[in-house]
């Protein structure tokens, strides 16, 4: 296969690996090689070692490839990567660079510096005098060290990648070059009028992703459903092993009680749908021109018995099972038993294909800028040796030359001339020092500038989160501001916190680094005690269930006390006190921000980015010693002295007071995000709840359990 000129599209799945070579012959592609290398374990099986399983599978493939030496494409998870459409204004082509350039700043939520991000104009864009007036543009992102750990096993299978793309991506170039080129290549789009679209459904192993297109545009959605959803489901009501389950699954049909197994896993049928169905809602919500008439399902997980029926009858589409490629040639690997039956899972490689053959309509590639740049640098090396040969012969020869004249040439003649070269020389060099050290300064000062006069808004971040934590300690409210006196009101009847020290500590994975065991118990439990006390009632069973927070974020310590701890109280003294106040402020308490129009706009904490608010210790209040606020020593001095005169109704004021202190310590898990993004994710997700609640509304794809029919053959298929 060395040489052959044609591409391998790669897909490291969580179940097994797929590959699939294609060449172009004429106007043809062809499927030349194939494979498909199962893991001994799912990826995500807690007991598996995936960097070793894929290093097994990558070198498996080299052994049976030819080593790989054609151009390869590589797909990364659509959850690993960001895929963002706008429509930017009428603008000349030579202006949308720096249109994007805006938008990748405002729309990806990491510095620019900290991802690898690409852009392009999708099909179907209205071009007149160097103008595009009626455009979008598909911004693609990925964090650069994410972009590293999905590069790092073919680098050690000595493996060069050529290409990285989103699955959701490739899989939009599969459909539009398969399915919809005709439509591409001879209409115009018309926003007005659009084609008609189609929802792309490819059911992965933990995850599955949704497209929809009419082949000029494009939105995408992943879902956090799959395959191993349905093998856990038998796993847990039916006390399987993870394998036998999953052989279970593959081979329902044939199983001893086939009714019984189809019943076990449509809880998860029906989730699968209930997502579909919110997905397609919320599209239709931001496109209501938009007509959907089918659902393209792919993936190994349709070949489930009833699953692509049951997803049509519910959702109300015709469904089509991508089985097979209209626009792919070679009998000698599609006619293969082992392609054949696992055609639906290559349908990403079959995309990563056409787009190392410059068939795709979207061709942006997210491999870092410098390893690039190190590539071409290795493939000139040997040219650049090649002239440096010519170079050093030149130079000798010239050298050569040049000894013999000045052998032959008056040694007084040269003298001058070659001290002013001496000089010229040294003089030379003071000047390129110093010029690398203001070049050195100036770069130093470029960086500090940006520092200083970067992103307006990344400046403001920290001053809302000290705010709103702020906002969340609660503190009595006092008549014109006037703090009562002691007798007035004691200490334990006061509801203030006294927080004594606030620190943040950033963590690149909290499930990792900070979401401990222990941490998870005591979290737990905490819920547990919140819920009592503030709602009489036990926690969702989802709280049992729950893994923790993911991926990176800061954490949040407060350090303080609080008097509230008299025993009449009771109830609502000491660690309930925390509770009450705290972790329901950072729970549910409402922020009011500033908009950039000058507006206030409320927060819920989690849409601020507070989650997983935690008492980490629950003491008893303990009896201490504080000062008097109260306590003047001129009129202590003076009561003392009437009391030993006699007057026994004069009361002594104490320097020191005797009361419960309750002493705490209180985290809290804040995601980074500036209030541009909240606001936007804000909108979406009031966007997304109209849609859903529209959607509920009409009642679509609602069904009953009296559907259910004894047929094992139907059963799956039933509502």
């Amino acid at each position: 296969m060395a040489g052959s000129g044609g591409v391998w599209g790669i897909e490291i799945g969580q179940s097994a690996l797929k590959a699939l070579h294609c060449v172009k012959q004429g106007d043809e592609i062809v499927a030349d090689a194939f494979d498909l290398i199962e893991y001994p374990k799912i990826l995500g099986q807690a007991d598996a070692d995936p960097d070793q399983l894929i290093a097994d599978a990558l070198d498996q493939l080299m052994q049976r490839n030819d080593a790989i030496r054609d151009r390869v494409c590589i797909s990364v998870p659509g959850q690993s990567g960001l895929a963002k459409f706008f429509k930017p204004p009428p603008v000349e082509l030579k202006k949308i660079h720096d249109i994007v350039k805006y938008e990748a700043k405002t729309q990806i939520p990491f510095e620019l510096s900290d991802v690898v991000w690409d852009y392009q104009t999708m099909p179907g864009a209205t071009i007149q005098e160097g103008y595009a007036l009626e455009s979008e543009v598909g911004l693609f992102a990925m964090k650069r060290e994410q972009a590293y750990r999905q590069l790092a096993p073919f680098k050690d299978a000595d493996i060069e990648v050529d290409m990285v793309q989103l699955t959701p991506i490739s899989l939009y170039n599969m459909v539009a070059y398969d399915r919809f080129h005709e439509r591409i290549e001879n209409e115009s789009f018309d926003p007005d009028e659009p084609p008609t679209s189609s929802v792309l459904l490819s059911i992965g192993t933990d995850s599955s992703d949704l497209i929809v297109t009419n082949g000029f545009r494009i939105w995408q959605r992943s879902m956090p459903i799959g395959g191993n959803h349905f093998t856990r489901q038998l796993t847990k009501d039916l006390k399987l092993t993870f394998a036998k389950a999953e052989h279970l699954k593959r081979n329902a049909r044939e199983a001893v009680d086939p009714k019984l197994v189809f019943q076990t896993m449509r809880p998860v049928f029906n989730d699968l749908v209930t997502e579909v169905q919110r997905s397609i809602g919320f599209f239709r919500s931001i496109d209501k021109k938009a007509e959907i008439t089918e659902l393209l399902v792919t993936g190994n997980t349709v070949k489930m018995p009833g699953l692509a029926a049951y997803l049509g009858k519910n959702l109300g589409y015709e469904v089509h099972t991508l089985d097979r490629f209209n626009r792919l040639s070679g009998d000698d690997v599609l006619s293969i038993p082992t392609f054949r039956d696992n055609a639906p899972t290559f349908a990403v490689c079959y995309g990563l294909c056409l787009q190392g053959l410059g068939l795709s309509q979207i061709h942006t590639s997210l491999i870092p800028a410098e390893i690039k740049t190190e590539r071409m640098i290795r493939a000139k090396k040997p040219w650049a040796l090649a002239g440096m040969a010519a170079l050093l012969l030149g130079t000798t020869t010239q050298y050569a030359l040049t000894q013999r004249s000045w052998q032959t040439t008056h040694e007084d003649l040269w003298s001058g001339a070659a001290q002013a070269v001496s000089s010229m020389s040294s003089h030379s060099s003071d000047q390129k020092s110093e010029d690398s050290l203001l070049v050195s300064r100036l770069t130093f000062l470029n960086r500090l500038g940006e520092e200083i006069s970067g992103n307006a808004e990344r400046r403001l971040v920290w001053l809302e989160v000290i705010n709103a934590v702020n906002a969340a300690i609660p503190r009595a409210e006092y008549p014109e501001d006037k703090i009562p006196s002691i007798k007035e009101l004691p200490l334990e009847d006061r509801i203030d916190f006294h927080i004594t020290e606030i620190d943040t500590k950033y963590y690149e994975d909290l499930a990792e680094d900070w979401y401990s065991e222990r941490l998870d118990t005591r979290y737990k439990e905490e819920m547990k005690n919140w819920y009592d006390l503030m709602r009489d009632s036990a926690p969702p069973e989802e709280l049992a269930e729950d893994t923790g927070p993911e991926e990176d974020g800061w954490v949040i310590q407060l350090k303080g006390y609080h008097y509230y701890n008299s025993p009449k109280h009771k109830g609502e003294e000491g660690s309930q006190h925390v509770r009450k106040y705290l972790t329901t402020a950072f729970r549910e308490k409402p922020i009011t921000l500033i908009d950039p129009q000058g507006n206030p706009i409320t927060f819920t904490p989690e849409e601020f980015g507070f989650s997983y608010p935690i008492l980490l210790n629950d003491n008893q209040p303990q009896l201490v010693q504080v000062p008097n606020p109260d306590y003047d020593p001129v009129a202590a001095m003076t009561a003392m002295q009437l009391r030993a005169e006699g007057d026994e109704d004069v009361e002594v004021e104490t320097q020191f007071l005797e009361v419960l202190r309750l002493d705490f310590v209180f985290q809290v898990i804040w995601k980074e995000s500036v209030l541009s993004e909240r606001i936007e994710a804000k909108r979406l997700a009031e966007e997304e709840a109209a849609a859903q609640a529209e959607l509920e509304g009409t009642g679509d794809g609602s069904g009953s359990e009296d559907d259910v029919d004894a047929d094992p053959d139907s059963v799956a298929m039933a509502n």
